[in-house]
């Protein structure tokens, strides 16, 4: 991609995001005439899917107006919300997440010499920034944490006091990893608000955020690690991601919360403009007609209210622009023992339980029970008296 001006450069930093606070700290940095710096954290929990394509699209556009890009791998911070992740697993899972990350930005043809990946535990048992988290826990109330938090951090009516602790880590990354902005999704804007309000009474400098539209998953909601029907994993064999996308919700006519538009709204398009030609083609071979070719999503909206494009139109063709992006990820996949062994240890398969059939109880007194001697039993003589037939069946009688 040719050097961008000023003003192309922020454009494409800003494009599809929602909300960026305090831009001015941008422009600022973009007239020192330096690399803007941006960090984008991921507590290393669950394994990575396709939506963590939206988040790294985003940072491959940071990269191509010529940002400096951390990412932090938050192995820390993945213990504490809530113990999503065993201790014992979150740092080889934040090494699976280096390598997918690295991959999906290969994939977009993006060069990766202004990414750095920081390890939360590398610098967060640190003596400055262990004093800076007594520091803060001092200044900031309990609510006033806790409401930070609150669309980040797993809520639970007596959750753990690390849920507290959170906010005030991903705050104090903003200055230990010596950023201009910090970059995220829309529902961490109480968190970067308060990173505003927080820093400068440590005397830091307030930061610049960047917020991503919360995109949508495959069955309508948030695609998400822990519903396996609304995601798709970066490994997904080719026919998988089309039976998935095949079930995939998506109502004739409607937009709005419309997960496959969204996909190709923030990934597939703003992908395809990375690689040099932006543009997404709905193949219509089926009906003797020529192929629909969108260069932006307004106009897919329009025809697909109008039911030019039907979600028998799309779902096919949103799987093969993905299974394109996902083809180079997994060829480097399948070329590294390396990452293949770490997928191992950091994803290990659930033993899966026996089922143990259960005996029922039947007592030794139902005709042909064998004693432990092998002996039949003998009934007391006061019961064999007291015995009534029931369907020409021997039972006690009812008092």
């Amino acid at each position: 991609m040719a050097e961008l001006t000023k003003e192309q450069a922020f454009s494409l930093i800003e494009e599809n995001l929602t909300e960026v606070l305090n831009p001015e700290i941008i422009k600022a940095v973009q007239d020192e005439g330096r690399p803007v710096k941006i960090y984008w954290g991921t507590a290393t929990t669950g394994r990575p899917h396709c939506g963590y394509f939206v988040p790294a699209i985003k940072i491959a556009q940071f990269l191509a107006a010529g940002c400096d890009m951390t990412i932090l791998l938050a192995d820390i911070h993945g213990f504490l919300d809530n113990l999503k992740a065993p201790i014992e697993l979150v740092q080889y899972r934040a090494q699976y997440y280096k390598y997918v990350i690295t991959a999906l930005l290969e994939a977009v043809g993006v060069p990766t010499t202004r990414l750095r990946f920081v390890l939360g535990s590398s610098y967060q048992k640190s003596d400055d920034y262990v004093m800076d988290i007594f520091k803060l826990s001092s200044l900031v109330s309990q609510n006033n944490a806790k409401r930070a938090g609150a669309e980040v951090v797993k809520q639970s009516d007596d959750g753990p006091l690390s849920g507290l602790l959170y906010p005030i880590l991903q705050v104090l990354d903003e200055q230990y990893l010596d950023c201009d902005a910090q970059f995220g999704g829309l529902d961490q804007r109480k968190l970067f608000t308060a990173a505003t309000e927080w820093l400068p009474k440590l005397g830091y400098k307030k930061r610049a955020h960047l917020m991503n539209p919360m995109v949508p998953g495959l069955q309508g909601s948030k695609m998400s690690s822990s519903e396996p029907d609304s995601k798709i994993d970066v490994l997904d064999a080719p026919n998988v991601v089309t039976k998935k996308l095949r079930s995939a919700f998506a109502a004739p006519k409607v937009v709005e919360d419309n997960g496959i538009l969204s996909f190709v709204e923030f990934v597939l398009l703003p992908a395809a403009g990375l690689k040099g030609k932006k543009e997404f083609l709905v193949s219509r071979e089926r009906d003797g007609l020529e192929p629909l070719v969108y260069t932006d999503i307004a106009a897919m909206h329009e025809d697909y209210r109008n039911e030019i494009l039907t979600p028998q139109l799309l779902k096919p063709a949103v799987a093969t622009a993905l299974n394109d992006l996902l083809a180079p990820i997994q060829a480097a996949y399948n070329a590294s023992p390396e990452w293949q062994a770490i997928a191992e240890k950091a994803y290990p398969p659930e033993e899966g339980k026996k089922k143990v059939k259960k005996v029922k109880n039947k007592g030794t007194r139902y005709p042909g029970q064998v004693a432990a001697d092998g002996a039949l039993p003998v009934r007391p003589k006061e019961e064999a008296g007291d015995a009534a037939q029931v369907d020409g069946v021997e039972a006690p009688a009812e008092n």
